[in-house]
């Protein structure tokens, strides 16, 4: 990884704080010429349709009483282009992106689970955006080797599921468990991007339910996703609850659900092998970059959807929620955003105000690890996250926060670099 980030130049980073208003996302100018979203329990209402090419600020406020999430997506409905996650009520957040024009679509997730609310076309007019001389280079390159980053991690990925799959359809659960939080870490490093992928990212990492609750959605959009699959699903197996155990949403764990058959471990293995190869075939096309519309937005706001990651459903034990394997990939969507950022820094770093934000979410980013690192390591192991108690994760969630307020106003930065 240390020889990847030495040879690269860029990923990462938009995201306001998850409770507060976002400061500073984005420059004077931006800021002024913010399309306001108001996310509500039943809408997704913007204040206009329709933009101009060019960069863009998405001002999300949330009017509702739930937990919001924002997307804006590509022409064909799926594929995410930028997203704003964790809005509180109340709470104001930011999202810029730096548009082409098209047709795109907005919508919200209120409560973030289900299916999406108030999706509406919206156009971008305008010329094309062109970036010359050194600007293009410094752009090209830190997309170009935040792909390569993502090829290699896929890359790593794929044999690992292998042996994963092949412990768990054999039976062999004492070492299936050892494997599933050191496979999983190379999935957690790139999120943002397979999660842009459309329903690849629910069939393989998706948590029961998560699943249960955009079923039909899921369905439509993929009519051979007919049943939960997926990492989670193989952990569930794993860890077998006990018959009283709850859901994170207070569910009974056995409603609808008893463990895989040997002939179901068979069928759901087989599911997540082919998944994850259709992953490192379409992150290894020639052109894979522009299919995704991937530019140095997608790349600078990658960093804060990684710690958006951890602050949603790392910290609060809800991703693993039976292995309790959440820390091995807390430090995976850390060690994500670290590259990302460490990627894209040389770009921010171009003006006094860049250099001095760059040297601010370096040292937050060190504190976090420092942190982290308290509880173990990928070469000796994490422990269990249900040993972290309240004052800890309340410790972790802080320094969170405070590594992604910085963050949040990166990729401004970077664009009026």
């Amino acid at each position: 990884m240390a020889l990847l980030v030495s040879g690269c130049g860029g990923i990462v980073a938009d995201d306001p704080t998850v409770n507060g208003t976002a400061g500073a996302a984005g420059s004077a100018d931006s800021a002024a010429a913010a399309i306001t979203v108001s996310s509500t329990d039943t809408e997704c209402a913007l204040s206009t349709d329709t933009t101009n090419s060019g960069t863009t600020t998405f001002s999300v406020v949330n009017d509702g009483g739930k937990i919001t999430e924002f997307y804006l997506l590509g022409e064909d409905g799926l594929r995410i282009v930028g997203e704003r996650e964790n809005i509180a009520p109340g709470a104001t957040a930011d999202l810029v992106v730096s548009l082409q024009p098209g047709t795109y679509f907005t919508a919200c997730k209120p409560g973030m689970r289900g299916a999406n609310v108030g999706r509406a076309e919206f156009t971008v007019t305008g010329d094309p955006i062109e970036v010359s001389g050194e600007n293009a280079e410094l752009y090209d390159a830190a997309v170009a080797d935040y792909v390569n980053f993502v090829k290699n991690e896929v890359a790593e990925l794929q044999p690992k599921v292998d042996q994963l799959v092949a412990a768990y359809v054999a039976g062999e659960d004492e070492k299936a468990r050892d494997l599933f939080p050191t496979t999983r870490i190379h999935y957690e490093r790139i999120e943002p991007i397979a999660e842009a992928l459309g329903v690849l990212d629910p069939r393989i990492d998706y948590r029961e339910i998560d699943y249960l609750a955009e079923v039909e959605a899921l369905e439509q959009d993929d009519p051979t996703f007919t049943q939960w699959l997926g990492f989670h699903r193989i952990e569930k197996d794993l860890w077998v609850p006990a018959e009283d155990a709850l859901q994170p949403d207070g569910s009974n764990a056995w409603d609808g659900w008893e463990p895989s058959t040997p002939a179901q471990r068979s069928e759901i293995g087989a599911a997540l092998r082919a998944d994850v190869a259709t992953l490192y075939d379409t992150v290894h096309a020639a052109d894979f970059a522009a299919d995704q519309g991937l530019d140095i937005a997608t790349v600078a706001n990658g960093a804060s959807a990684l710690l958006e990651e951890i602050a949603v459903s790392k910290v609060t034990g809800e991703e693993d929620w039976w292995s309790h394997t959440d820390l091995y990939d807390f430090q995976g969507n850390l060690q994500g955003a670290q590259i990302a950022f460490d990627l894209v820094a040389p770009i921010a770093q171009r003006t006094p105000e860049g250099r001095e934000l760059v040297d601010t979410i370096a040292t937050e980013f060190g504190a976090l690890q420092g942190l982290l690192g308290q509880y173990g390591s990928l070469e000796d192991g994490f422990i269990s996250y249900a040993e972290v108690d309240r004052d800890q994760q309340r410790e972790l969630v802080d320094q969170i926060d405070a590594t992604r307020e910085p963050l949040s106003r990166l990729t401004a930065t970077v664009l009026a670099s």
